[in-house]
């Protein structure tokens, strides 16, 4: 193999003291949603808030003083720069980072905050990709790539060395999989350890790479992802054969996996999760039968997500989860009506969140007008019993309907 458990060791050496060893918790709220026993490695906590500064790190420390003086050159969505750019300005290296248009605000930000010039190209990786191979050669740049590099693998294996040093009788580990530099150096590390632990790569379903090339499948890929953090097309050239040799089983997880996922993370553990961060949860999510009952280390691998969209997968898994729902009313349009509604609402304990009067339609009587109010209820039990009240009051029509479904 391209990376060797002696070089992880020494990765460990470069990183101590430079890299912030994470904690490895005990999740109970996760092991009872997933009946497995889970540990979380919160690698959200880096000061860049994601796992990447290990490998860039690594990296850095190996430039002789002439490329450290010329700089740096990267390509990513988000959390490798950040973290390239983390310890390039630690360290007194210039450094460049190429983008993707597309990449989330709050990562561009974050990374011109720690002082990288930073280049926005292309509508994708790959388009980012060869424009940073371009600046390289044209300013005789280092490129670190954000994957497939031995000493970017090296410094990704740590994460494992860690989490069986404060957990040893872990029998599982799920990695999140994008181009697949932290599952090849965590499973090194880890199989060195533990020759007999299990590692599983969680995989998003839009974005099947590894899934395509150990099976000699042809899963389409691309599409907007939760997870862009592991949005990768083509598998590493360095990674691949280390994990088709190491990682029994990749998983693949949609996009409400992902999202309950990010959500659990948030409601239960009180943390953030980017969607790349919660994928190896939403592999448990999509595969309980697999896990049940093992002793499962997680990797909180980064929590650079846009506080909005957050926002928005809060509110989504409420919907999903039958705690948003929406009344739509057919009533006579006269004073007092909505009071008398509100009013049989705040009796029965449901949280008015949004109101809609609607007029102008002409499937509602001319005397009458369409209302849609959406509220916060318990649970699906409770939404059955405000509704079946507000039908018993005879005086008006109502249906009861996601939030989703108003128009």
């Amino acid at each position: 193999m391209s990376v060797s458990f002696k070089d992880i060791q020494a990765a460990r050496q470069v990183l101590d003291g430079q890299v912030l060893r994470t904690p490895m918790l005990p999740a109970q709220r996760l092991s009872a949603l997933t009946g497995a026993e889970v540990f979380v490695k919160y690698e959200n906590l880096q000061p860049t808030n994601a796992f990447k500064e290990r490998g860039a790190l690594n990296k850095l420390s190996s430039l002789t003083s002439e490329q450290a003086k010329l700089g740096v050159i990267a390509m990513s969505a988000g959390n490798h720069a950040q973290g390239v750019a983390y310890h390039a300005k630690r360290l007194g290296i210039p450094a460049m980072i190429v983008m993707p248009v597309t990449t989330p605000h709050v990562k561009v930000e974050s990374t011109r905050a720690f002082g990288a010039n930073v280049v926005l190209h292309g509508e994708t990786v790959e388009q980012s990709f060869a424009r940073a191979n371009e600046l390289a050669a044209e300013k005789k740049l280092t490129f670190v790539h954000p994957f497939d590099d031995p000493l970017v693998i090296a410094g990704q294996g740590t994460i494992a060395v860690e989490m069986l040093e404060d957990c040893p009788e872990l029998d599982t580990l799920i990695v999140p999989v994008g181009g697949g530099g932290m599952i090849s150096g965590m499973a090194i590390a880890a199989k060195a350890i533990k020759p007999d632990i299990d590692i599983v790569g969680a995989e998003a379903e839009l974005y099947p790479s590894f899934h395509n090339a150990l099976r000699g499948g042809n899963l389409p890929i691309g599409g907007p992802t939760l997870a862009e953090g592991i949005a990768v097309k083509d598998a590493g050239k360095l990674t691949l054969p280390i994990v088709r040799d190491l990682v029994s089983e990749i998983i693949l997880v949609d996009e409400v996996q992902l999202e309950r996922a990010v959500n659990a993370f948030l409601t239960l553990q009180k943390t953030i999760a980017e969607g790349a961060g919660a994928a190896g949860l939403a592999a448990m999510l999509a595969r309980p039968e697999r896990f049940r009952g093992k002793k499962v280390g997680l990797v909180l691998c980064g929590g650079n997500i846009d506080p909005r969209l957050l926002a928005s997968v809060v509110l989504r898994d409420l919907e999903r989860s039958d705690r948003i729902v929406a009344f739509r009313f057919t009533i006579p349009d006269r004073p007092g009506v909505l009071g008398l509604i509100s009013t049989t609402l705040g009796e029965l304990g449901a949280n008015v969140l949004e109101v809609e009067h609607k007029r102008r339609l002409l499937d509602v009587p001319a005397k009458g007008t369409r209302l849609d109010i959406t509220v916060e209820v318990r649970d699906r039990a409770h939404a059955e019993m405000v509704f079946e009240r507000l039908n018993s009051q005879g005086h008006m029509k109502v249906e009861m309907i996601t939030s989703e479904m108003i128009d």
